[in-house]
């Protein structure tokens, strides 16, 4: 029986700006900033403010399709190790977002770990996430930060800064060659 949350009918959204975000953060990350950069965090207030409703709406639906692509990612690595990658990477995510309290309420979490363990099963997590009615103000930094943590956990399991960001973009102009 097909599951209403099959990815085939999810849309992609716009997962270059997602990415665009996804990887701005990390960078600055690496670049040992603790916290964005005032400048940065102005530019990507003025740009998702520019987005309107339906580009606000494609960007959230990218973030999803990110999460979705980063997970399935992990469950195939972790696999090959003979490893339970929901077991290790929705935990991992779980004590992050915990340490992250003022980007992140505790009633945010637990939706973060079910649109990972949606992705991990093969679901797709935006279609999943519409069950439970539209998005709040308040998952919108969750919803960025569990993106970043999964971009972030692959970058660490394969020792490259650019690897989840490449992972996409690879994805990306692929399916534009189809």
């Amino acid at each position: 029986m097909a599951s209403s949350c099959d990815p085939r009918h999810a849309p992609a959204g716009d997962v270059g700006a997602a990415l665009m975000m996804i990887d701005s953060r990390l960078k600055s990350i690496y670049d040992g900033q603790a916290q964005p950069d005032p400048e940065q965090q102005r530019l990507t207030a003025q740009f998702t403010a520019s987005l309107g409703p339906t580009g606000a709406h494609d960007l959230l639906d990218g973030a999803c399709t990110i999460i979705f692509m980063f997970t399935q990612w992990l469950r195939m690595a972790y696999e090959d190790h003979g490893k339970d990658a929901l077991a290790s990477v929705v935990s991992d995510l779980v004590a992050a977002l915990r340490m992250m309290p003022k980007s992140v309420h505790p009633d945010a979490i637990p939706t973060m770990a079910g649109l990972v363990v949606a992705a991990g099963t093969g679901l797709s997590p935006s279609l999943w996430r519409r069950q439970y009615g539209d998005w709040t103000e308040e998952e919108m930094n969750p919803l960025e930060a569990t993106a970043f943590l999964l971009a972030e956990h692959i970058n660490r399991l394969t020792d490259d800064r650019d690897f989840a960001t490449r992972l996409i973009t690879t994805a990306l102009s692929e399916a534009e060659q189809d």
